[in-house]
């Protein structure tokens, strides 16, 4: 289908290098893949943290004798206690670290514009780790925070969740569990684009197949890393593809934005009006003219500002209201 793209957004995507296939991610071999990301990061300048951000690693153990890892960015000291955002990383569930340093002062800017403890979740990645192993990080790491808030400078009735593309499937599943399980409800839940459904059934998921961003085939690729053989049968519980949840009630207030040009689009907004259905407040954004992940690949963009005024808006609404 032809790309109606924003004209900035567009300068941006054919500035972006791209493999053999046409696009910048080849998930034929996810360990390779990351294995020449990491050496191509390599050569890439270390950008310098904004000197009032103080950045620790909080270890959590898990259950297994095993330890989680969670990248604890705080706007200043942590003698004054402030609310939290548990944030889950894009990358199709199969790439990306919360020990990114290159992810470290988009982590920082938003801490400090926000005035919260941005806490950053390493969870597993799959093919290693199939679902709903990186859910199951979230929610150890949610709790853990709510039990130790005071340790750690933050207000423990204070927390929400957020998860971008990849990063959404946990945030969501983490959400589900935490409501299943009794525990303590999120302040809020954060979707950016998400990645929600396995089943690939949507118009949006037949229509972007070769834009180069994050397309049919590498979303195929990657669910069948998270799930294995499980994925697009019925043996898949939402815990390890939220979009596949039929009892939305009990949710947090969500806010998701969604592209016009993304293989997420429809369920996306699916999943949004199923919520609204289930009583759930949604605060739902579809960019026109947009492709998956534009504000990461065009963060100078008029669109990009757009969106950022508005997503920061409500994260600031409930976090500090």
């Amino acid at each position: 289908m032809a790309y109606d793209l924003d004209p900035e957004l567009a300068a941006a995507l054919d500035a972006m290098p791209k493999g053999p296939n046409g696009s910048m991610l080849d998930f034929t071999d996810i360990p390779a893949f990351r294995a020449q990301m990491t050496a191509a990061a390599a050569g890439l300048p270390v950008p310098d943290l904004d000197p009032r951000v103080i950045v620790k690693t909080l270890s959590i153990p898990r259950a297994d004798g095993t330890t989680l890892d969670v990248v604890m960015v705080h706007p200043g000291t942590t003698d004054q206690p402030r609310p939290a955002l548990l944030y889950f990383h894009a990358g199709g569930q199969v790439l990306g670290s919360a020990h990114d340093p290159i992810g470290h002062p988009y982590a920082a800017a938003l801490a400090l514009d926000l005035d919260i403890v941005l806490a950053v979740v390493d969870y597993r990645l799959a093919p290693e780790t199939q679902a709903p192993g990186a859910a199951e990080d979230g929610y150890l790491a949610f709790t853990h925070l709510t039990k130790h808030a005071a340790e750690h400078g933050i207000l423990p009735e204070r927390i929400g969740l957020a998860g971008a593309s990849g990063g959404g499937a946990p945030a969501t599943a983490a959400a589900l569990m935490l409501r299943d399980r009794g525990d303590q409800r999120p302040r809020l839940l954060s979707l950016n684009y998400p990645m929600l459904d396995d089943r690939n059934q949507t118009p949006s998921s037949h229509q972007i197949l070769d834009l180069g961003v994050y397309d049919r085939q590498q979303n195929e690729q990657a669910w069948a890393a998270v799930l294995g053989d499980r994925a697009d049968t019925d043996n898949v519980h939402p815990y390890s593809a939220p979009g596949r949840a039929t009892d939305l009630t009990g949710l947090p207030d969500t806010f998701i934005a969604a592209a016009q040009f993304d293989v997420f689009r429809d369920e996306n907004i699916d999943f949004a009006q199923r919520l609204i259905a289930a009583g759930v407040p949604v605060d739902l954004h579809l960019y026109a003219h947009a492709f998956h992940a534009w504000d990461v690949f065009a963060p100078a963009s008029a669109l990009t500002k757009t969106f950022n005024h508005t997503w920061h808006d409500f994260l600031r609404r409930h976090l500090h209201s």
